[in-house]
């Protein structure tokens, strides 16, 4: 036995080698740097830059506190985590497709014979018992294909929790973008009743002088109209408040809680934006979405090694130990030890060209991921540059408007003290007071972009500009 147990030893020694080809990684097709225009500057940078996590990229205590919500009960990342727990179990499933199992048996048997079909022309009983460890068909993996299986799966473990790596950044980045639009979309309506409440004055201001027969019916009319226009913005702006909450809530997964801390505005977020100039484009390579691509690739490397052992010989072993006896007091007594060996050797010589057809898919499915793999860096080399096209420009965009909104201020006092004067008509006070309410909800839309954008570049960055760490390989 102990000769056996020896050889089996040596024998899983020798297994594992792989026929799978030596993975290299493609190069990436796209440029060392971002453009001079994203960032102002296209040199490289010398090291990776440590960049912060999320709780302190994003300073609103309320957005914080959405977010932990956010990770602990979204459905879609707690699907994502699941899928992750589903594949590593699979995985556990393949590598010990590498250690032989034993079980332990126990088998009793009785059968009567009539007595025409016995030699003595007697009916015959007959008993027979066994007890024992076996060892179930066990393929000795010489070429390969259990090894390739394993490897095969692991990579796919490694790509699903990249997977939700990326999820989590992408409900992050989801939930601070709705909350600043719902911040956003607060102001714009206090905006609007501000507006609204000129408009009554106004109207109130024109009815009375139409009553004492200063202005005319038209002027009465204009400024009704102008009122009724602030409220149908005013409605359309709560529909639009409403819907951003619900969106907001499907994100959290859970009804907001009523403990949450007061909101804050767009003026007071405070999102850290001091990216050094001259991001190197090799910073994508810690996006989960390509990691999981480089992963789904290593995956379609190893099963061209699972095609190829298919084209070689498969060697099973199984065995049995124990002891045996027709009667069941004997199975211990001396000289009732039982044991086989069963070792058997399947060698491929026809299969019509199916092994060739396997081997082709698995060649052609490396190309299509490294095609994946290629495209999911361009996308994410092409989503950096514009996010960082718009941090270049977006502050000059914001400080134009407020130059705007504070002319359109001016325009409109001026036009108003001279409608009271008697020296314009009301048609003056109203297009200032329109282009006041454009220019300052133009400028509301301004600083909401430019939160976006950052939130924007935090995702497509990885979740910042932080050294990440790949997930290690589950432990045997």
């Amino acid at each position: 036995m102990f000769k056996s147990t020896a050889s089996l030893v040596c024998l899983a020694l020798l297994t594992g080698c792989s026929l799978a080809p030596k993975y290299q990684r493609p190069l990436a097709p796209i440029a060392e740097t971002y453009p001079a225009s994203a960032l102002g500057s296209a040199a490289r940078a010398e090291t990776p830059v440590a960049g912060p996590a999320w709780e302190q990229f994003f300073g609103d205590a309320r957005l914080q506190r959405l977010i932990g919500l956010a990770l602990e009960n979204n459905r879609d990342l707690r699907i994502a985590a699941l899928n992750v727990e589903r594949v590593r179990a699979f995985y556990n499933i393949e590598r010990t497709a590498l250690i032989p199992s034993l079980n332990a048996t126990g088998d009793g048997h009785r059968q009567r014979n009539p007595g025409d079909l016995s030699l003595t022309g007697r009916p015959v009983t007959q008993s027979s018992y066994s007890v024992g460890v076996g060892m179930p068909s066990y393929e000795i993996d010489f070429f390969g294909r259990i090894a390739s299986l394993r490897d095969q799966v692991l990579e796919q473990y490694l790509a699903s929790d990249e997977a939700r790596l990326s999820a989590q950044i992408s409900l992050i980045s989801a939930v601070a973008r709705q909350y600043l639009a719902l911040l956003a979309t607060d102001e714009q309506l206090a905006l609007a009743r501000q507006t609204l409440e000129a408009a009554e004055h106004s109207y109130d201001l024109t009815r009375q002088t139409y009553e004492a027969g200063v202005n005319s019916e038209l002027d009465l009319r204009t400024a009704d109209a102008q009122r009724a226009s602030v409220r149908a913005s005013l409605a359309a702006l709560a529909q639009q408040r409403a819907r951003a909450e619900n969106a907001l809530v499907l994100l959290v997964g859970a009804p907001l809680p009523a403990d949450l801390p007061p909101p804050g505005s767009l003026a007071t977020q405070k999102l850290i934006d001091d990216l050094p100039a001259g991001l190197p484009a090799d910073l994508l390579y810690r996006r989960p979405d390509i990691r999981a691509a480089e992963h789904t690739l290593r995956a379609a490397n190893a099963n061209i090694g699972l095609a190829r052992a298919a084209f070689f010989p498969s060697v099973t072993l199984t065995a049995f130990g124990g002891t045996a006896s027709a009667e069941l007091a004997g199975l211990f007594k001396k000289g009732s030890g039982q044991w086989s060996f069963a070792p058997s050797i399947t060698l491929p010589i026809f299969a019509a060209g199916r092994n060739k057809a396997q081997l082709d898919v698995a060649w052609i499915e490396r190309r299509i991921e490294v095609a994946n793999y290629e495209k999911a860096i361009q996308n994410a080399f092409r989503e950096v540059a514009d996010a960082l096209a718009v941090r270049g420009l977006i502050d000059a965009q914001i400080d134009a408007q407020a130059a705007r909104a504070a002319a359109a201020q001016r325009r409109y006092e001026l036009t108003q003290q001279r409608f009271d004067a008697g020296v314009d008509g009301f048609l003056s006070v109203l297009l200032a007071q329109q282009e006041l309410f454009t220019a300052q909800q133009s400028l509301i839309d301004a600083r909401l972009a430019r939160l976006g954008n950052l939130t924007s570049l935090y995702a497509a960055l990885g979740g910042g500009w932080r050294d990440a760490t790949t997930p290690a390989a589950p432990k045997n």
